[in-house]
């Protein structure tokens, strides 16, 4: 049995691409391609828009790919770009209102999400305001901190720690909503 060196592999894509090869940079696109239009999705409710933004986002990869230093994971900065370009798409269409105003909830137990579909759950992030949509994705998918979601979007800690409350509660209400509406329809 023959094992191939991915990493190797990779580093060698990533060399050609940056001497303009566009097998390589084809092969680089859609090795990667899936994972990051979901990235897209995840901030984007419209699928074209989405799109949109994973091709301007791999016009960035490409232009810069010189400035990768093969430290750390080449997916890792992928995707990095890639919501880089959905945060300045977003604010370049003024669609995040990132409030700092204090909110206050208290926290019960949800019900189990066996049930839940992947499909369920981005709907109801779909439905989050755009500034709790971005600091709920830059948190809780993207594992940034309150300092780092703060400096990315020019707000206060305290302010993305809201923020986050704010979307949550609404998560958990409409989650709710949601499964009454399918135990009232069974």
């Amino acid at each position: 049995m023959k094992i191939i060196n991915l990493h190797n592999q990779q580093k060698s894509l990533i060399k050609k691409a940056i001497n303009n090869n566009r097998e390589a940079q084809q092969q680089l696109f859609e090795l990667h391609s899936p994972k990051m239009l979901g990235v897209c999705r995840q901030y984007v409710k419209d699928m074209h828009h989405a799109e949109d933004l994973l091709l301007s986002g791999f016009l960035k990869v490409f232009t810069n790919l010189h400035k990768f230093k093969h430290e750390g994971s080449f997916e890792g900065w992928i995707r990095r770009i890639m919501v880089n370009t959905c945060i300045s798409y977003l604010r370049k269409k003024n669609l995040v209102d990132l409030s700092d105003e204090d909110f206050v909830f208290n926290d019960s137990a949800t019900e189990s999400l066996e049930n839940t579909t992947v499909e369920d759950i981005q709907k109801l992030i779909d439905k989050l305001p755009e500034g709790y949509k971005m600091v709920f994705n830059l948190f809780a998918i993207e594992g940034y901190k309150h300092s780092e979601i703060a400096e990315q979007l020019g707000i206060s800690v305290s302010t993305s720690k809201s923020q986050l409350f704010k979307a949550r509660k609404i998560l958990q209400e409409n989650y709710y909503k949601m499964n009454k509406t399918i135990h009232e329809n069974k």
